[in-house]
């Protein structure tokens, strides 16, 4: 049931994100998919800065793990609250915390693609249409658990977005810092 979900909603299918918006078993289940996609985007990080001649990490791939999967896990619950927040009181959405976590999470489904980033030419290509297609999902998901339109939905995407990328770029410097006076 689990990869039927996430095949479901890679291909942007409403229904999921809308049996997603009330299954609230489904929130382990998406937990699942940033855990799977993070481990993938670490794996192909390490790859390509293993052999492409940059620095792969100071611990190696279960650092890169590590790293991709607690970002991965902050940057989840950081959007899915900051989009909550903004859907539901700037653009008069209804919903809950936990529509968002479900369907979100399963919004990730296609960066598993990010496993071949270390493939030349193509890793490159994979990662642009990925993200193209990561928003694409995102908007539909945030659609479907806050019951607006899709206007709307972009909106609050993008300003979850943005919350997002400060949240990471903060969470990435601790990490470091942290690493560092650790000796990692």
């Amino acid at each position: 049931m689990l990869i039927e979900r996430m095949w479901r909603a890679a291909l942007l299918q409403p229904a999921v994100y809308e049996e997603l918006e009330r299954d609230e078993s489904a929130t382990s289940q998406a937990a699942l998919v940033v855990l799977i996609v993070a481990i993938a985007t670490a794996i192909g990080d390490y790859l390509s800065a293993a052999l492409f001649g940059g620095r792969p990490g100071g611990s190696g791939l279960v650092r890169a793990i590590v790293d991709g999967v607690l970002s991965g896990f902050v940057g989840w619950v950081v959007w899915s609250y900051v989009s909550f927040f903004v859907g539901t009181t700037i653009f008069g959405g209804t919903g809950t915390p936990g529509e968002l976590l479900r369907t979100l999470g399963f919004a990730g489904s296609p960066a598993v693609l990010h496993i071949f980033s270390f493939v030349p030419v193509l890793g490159g290509i994979i990662n642009f249409f990925v993200a193209i297609w990561l928003l694409v999902a995102a908007i539909v998901a945030i659609r479907q658990a806050l019951d607006f339109s899709t206007g709307r939905a972009v909106g609050t995407a993008i300003v979850g977005w943005i919350a997002l990328v400060i949240v990471v770029a903060i969470a990435t410097l601790i990490s470091i810092a942290v690493a560092a006076a650790l000796g990692l």
